[in-house]
């Protein structure tokens, strides 16, 4: 992440922007573009989804270009892990060679989608909808987890400045706590601002099972069934966890165990 020559202690009634891509040619020629709109001000540039997530965090841009394919991090996980606040900045300009994954930009509530290569009057009417979006309040971001298409590999979690990539095969359980899921992972506890039914809909379904109205569960890791006093089964994970299953979650534990 570069923030040289960026001066980000001065206020300054200009609009901010981050910008987000592997490429330092497509970063460059986003930034060439900008020279025009004297009122936009470059904050950071970025190679990578981390970097991304960090920039926003310390600048706070009221516009982000953002690339979706990028090495580590794409770019709907950082729209996940980034914070907007209360009047919904930054706006979200998806800038990639990849048209495949418009739809799921757009349920982000993304302003526009930069099919490359652009020239500059597509460029300013993108510009000219995040200039819209921002003087009348962007609309609140949709939950990323709900898919459309290929269920999820990974689950990103964000805790501080830090982010952790959990492969879901690695992921023991999830359990439902207030606004949040708790990820059990490696002996670890991970949160993430996310519903459960959210997280649900997006892991595959053949891999987890709602075996509680608080708990889904890694098929992987359920070493057995053992009766209960309440009339339903205790799941016992292989090391050694145990996990309340509900009446209904006992039968899709039989139709998914095939018994």
């Amino acid at each position: 992440m570069s923030l040289a020559g960026y001066d980000l202690a001065v206020p300054s009634p200009l609009l901010g922007a981050v910008l987000v891509d592997d490429e330092d040619l497509a970063r460059s020629y986003v930034r060439q573009l900008l020279l025009a709109h004297p009122d936009i001000r470059v904050l950071a540039e970025c190679a990578n989804g981390f970097e991304a997530v960090k920039a926003v965090s310390d600048t706070k841009p009221d516009i982000l270009f953002l690339d979706v394919q990028m090495p580590q991090l794409d770019g709907l996980e950082v729209l996940e892990l980034i914070e907007r606040d209360e009047a919904g900045r930054p706006v979200v300009v998806f800038v990639t060679a990849y048209d495949e994954y418009a739809l799921k930009a757009f349920d982000a509530n993304a302003v526009d989608y930069l099919l490359k290569p652009f020239d500059r009057a597509r460029f300013d009417m993108a510009l000219a909808r995040a200039r819209s979006r921002l003087a009348a309040g962007a609309a609140p971001a949709s939950d990323l987890a709900v898919p459309r298409g290929v269920p999820l590999s990974r689950v990103v979690v964000k805790d501080g400045v830090a982010v952790t990539v959990l492969p879901v095969v690695k992921i023991d359980y999830v359990k439902a706590e207030d606004d949040y899921v708790l990820l059990r992972s490696g002996g670890r506890n991970h949160l993430k601002k996310q519903t459960l039914a959210s997280l649900e809909e997006a892991l595959p379904k053949e891999r987890f099972v709602r075996i509680h109205r608080s708990y889904l569960l890694n098929l992987d890791q359920l070493a057995r069934l053992e009766p209960s006093d309440a009339g339903a089964p205790m799941a016992v994970l292989i090391d050694g966890t145990r996990l309340p299953v509900s009446r209904a979650g006992a039968q899709r534990l039989k139709v998914h165990l095939g018994n």
